[in-house]
């Protein structure tokens, strides 16, 4: 028996439908961006008032201002026709993430207070130390010196020592899902850029175009590589900026961020703290 030929129409409801679920995917993806942007915003925020808190006085938890908070949410909810559950859901979370952000810097206010209280002999020597990290240049200033450096030489250094710190053996497949995808990095103060590409569970340095591009100052790489400042927080403030193909720049954040910093080498792990901790006072000490 001969087989009907399918009609056009049910052809074309398949693509429609996977025409739909990819924008409906791409649609979620922005929102769930815009999301970290504001929480982000919100952390900051928070940080203000908790700083505030301090110098009046105030408890870190208020109640009468979280109840307030609740209640603003659960008429928006009932706008937006969300559910109170969801709303309320949200409220805790973001509750807990502001009392956790607010007790960090109590711990750290006392920890200063402390010291200057007890150890004035540190205070001097701290001073001192500050006082030399000033006389560090900035990295623009080792511009020139690193154009004498061959650039064939400085690919094979950093795609050895990528290579180490994101081997099979410490991450597994955690990038496999990005094989043969080419994402730069650009170091806008040191001049540097380069190309690279996972391919048979390495990192190598192309010299191809980037398909993806993250571009910060040497020290925010640092620090974001060390894990000290938190990827959404740089983006947000402009520090770090993400140009070309942005999907594939924030699959490989989330990928990243998903991966465990005790699975890089401890030797690697001190090196990227004390780099990135130095970098970052001596950029404070310039700055002052």
């Amino acid at each position: 028996m001969r087989q009907l030929p399918t009609p056009p129409q049910a052809r074309a409801a398949p693509l429609a439908s996977h025409l739909l679920l990819a924008c409906a995917r791409h649609g979620i993806d922005r929102v769930d961006d815009g999301m970290l942007g504001l929480l982000a915003l919100r952390r900051l925020m928070s940080a203000t008032a908790g700083r505030q808190k301090r110098a009046l006085g105030r408890p870190l938890r208020d109640q009468a201002r979280e109840s307030q908070v609740r209640l603003r949410a659960h008429r928006c909810a009932q706008r937006l026709h969300v559910s109170t559950e969801t709303a309320d859901s949200l409220a805790s979370l973001l509750f807990a993430d502001a009392l956790r952000q607010q007790s960090l810097q109590d711990a750290h206010a006392a920890a200063r207070t402390v010291r200057s209280e007890s150890h004035p002999a540190s205070d001097a020597a701290m001073d001192r130390s500050h006082a030399l990290l000033r006389l560090i240049p900035p990295p623009a200033r080792w511009r020139p010196l690193l154009r004498l450096a061959p650039t064939p030489l400085r690919d094979r250094l950093v795609a050895r020592a990528l290579s180490q710190a994101l081997s099979p053996a410490h991450i597994g497949s955690a990038l496999d899902d990005i094989t043969g995808r080419r994402l730069g990095i650009e170091i806008a103060d040191l001049g540097q850029r380069c190309v690279l590409e996972w391919r048979d569970g390495h990192l190598h340095v192309v010299d191809a175009p980037a398909e993806a591009t993250v571009r910060g100052t040497a020290t925010d790489l640092l620090l974001l590589a060390a894990r000290l400042e938190d990827a959404d927080t740089l983006f947000f403030q402009r520090r770090l900026v993400l140009t070309g193909d942005t999907e594939l720049g924030l699959t490989v954040r989330n990928l990243l961020d998903r991966m465990p910093f005790d699975a890089m080498p401890l030797a690697l792990r001190i090196v990227l703290h004390r780099g990135a901790r130095f970098a970052r006072a001596a950029r404070e000490a310039f700055r002052a």
